[in-house]
């Protein structure tokens, strides 16, 4: 190669190295620019500066109507949650004095010297208004959690407290049926929202004590594992046949062998429903004969 030829391909080189410095810094100087974009659209301080016709100009133009559409969208949905938090209160207030009033009248009805059918039929009545009752209050505290009304506050804390609170509750429920509750002491800690998971355990042991027969045990314990502390509630009920149970925490699902008991379906579904809103999950082990074990897993951290 001539020495013009060098000279050339050394001017090639250099226009080269040229053209990739200017395009870094180029592109430095746009990175530069949409970081900045970012950090004030997470601010809520952005706004357009620029309104030429080049791209970025085009770019904070639709950043700009995007924010603005998700601003209004935002306010849409805090209208719609008051609206639903009003609905909410509005059938939690207008059905408590009907319920009770029926329950009332019932009570005072079948004090009276009825016939046989008759109070065959107010307690079917008062039966059904009880029902009717905790179906109510059941789909009330749901609708709060999945409308995000209620919202959970999981902090650190010890378990035994929530679960001897729980028990005291089922304790006369479960004497009277002539089941014994045993629980396990523990010393175990995790990360969950007091209230709501005492009302977690308060389902699952209505649930056991529910579906074991009189003579049976309840057992409520807690295994701790590296991530998760889970309660678990043993039965010595029938057990749940094993297509069943993915559906047990299904909202209004009710076991085929188990139409005719009390409860409205809902009690495992807002257990599974505060699980989840603390991080952690609820899960069934059974088999048919054996009784159930349910446990409600809760973060440690």
């Amino acid at each position: 190669m001539t020495k013009m030829g060098y000279c050339i391909l050394a001017l090639v080189i250099l226009a080269c190295a040229g053209t990739v410095l200017v395009y870094r810094h180029r592109m430095k100087r746009t990175m530069e620019r949409l970081n900045r974009m970012l950090e004030d659209a997470m601010r809520g301080s952005f706004s357009e500066a620029h309104f030429d016709e080049s791209m970025f100009s085009a770019m904070e133009t639709k950043l700009s109507q995007y924010l603005a559409a998700s601003a209004a969208s935002g306010r849409n949905l805090e209208a719609e949650k008051d609206k639903i938090k009003t609905l909410i209160a509005d059938i939690s207030h207008q059905t408590k004095t009907p319920i009770a009033n029926v329950l009332l009248y019932t009570q005072l009805l079948g004090e009276q010297d009825l016939p046989q059918q008759s109070r065959t039929l107010v307690a079917a009545l008062e039966g059904q208004a009880e029902k009717l009752q905790t179906l109510i209050d059941a789909l009330v505290k749901t609708s709060r959690l999945e409308s995000g009304i209620i919202a959970l506050h999981p902090a650190p804390g010890g378990l035994d407290e929530v679960i001897q609170s729980a028990v005291a509750q089922l304790a006369p429920k479960a004497e009277a049926k002539g089941i014994r509750l045993r629980v396990e002491p523990t010393d175990a800690c995790a990360v969950f929202d007091p209230k709501w998971t005492e009302e977690a355990v308060f389902n699952l042991l209505d649930n056991a004590v529910k579906y074991t027969p009189a003579g049976g045990q309840v057992t409520v314990s807690v295994v701790s594992y590296q991530l998760f502390a889970a309660v678990q509630v043993r039965d010595t009920g029938p057990g749940i046949p094993e297509e069943e149970q993915p559906k047990v925490f299904q909202r209004f699902y009710r076991g085929a062998a188990h139409q005719g008991e009390e409860g409205v379906g809902l009690g495992l579904y807002l257990v599974r429903e505060i699980a989840g809103g603390q991080g952690g999950y609820v899960k069934v082990a059974s088999r048919e004969g054996q009784g159930c074990t349910f446990s409600l897993y809760l973060p440690k951290t």
